[in-house]
């Protein structure tokens, strides 16, 4: 059934679902050598880096990390930050839609 859908897609649509899904493992992966760096005192990936991944693209996967990670999920001014992230990303798919990648 997934593959009959996914040959009715545009190769537009095609790339933004692939950029989405890429983004989206980044974020997750970012956000868990994060927390693994934390338990360590290692290097750690910069707030920055994790909310830009997430803007652009990479939102959902990132949420994911944090939900399954418990990561950075008591640091009010980043889940504010985060959540920008998420208007972004969603300004850029609703960017993407209206530029017609359907």
């Amino acid at each position: 059934m997934a593959g009959w859908a996914l040959m009715n897609l545009s190769n537009g649509q095609l790339l933004l679902a692939g950029w989405l899904g890429l983004m989206s493992l980044a974020a997750f992966l970012l956000f868990g050598y994060d927390k693994w760096q934390a338990g360590r005192q290692g290097g750690r990936v910069s707030e920055s880096t994790l909310w830009l991944v997430s803007a652009f693209g990479g939102w959902l996967g990132g949420l994911a990390a944090m939900v399954i990670f418990r990561h950075k999920i008591a640091k009010t001014m980043f889940l504010l930050e985060f959540a920008a992230a998420f208007f972004v990303w969603f300004t850029l798919l609703g960017a993407a839609w209206k530029l017609g990648v359907r």
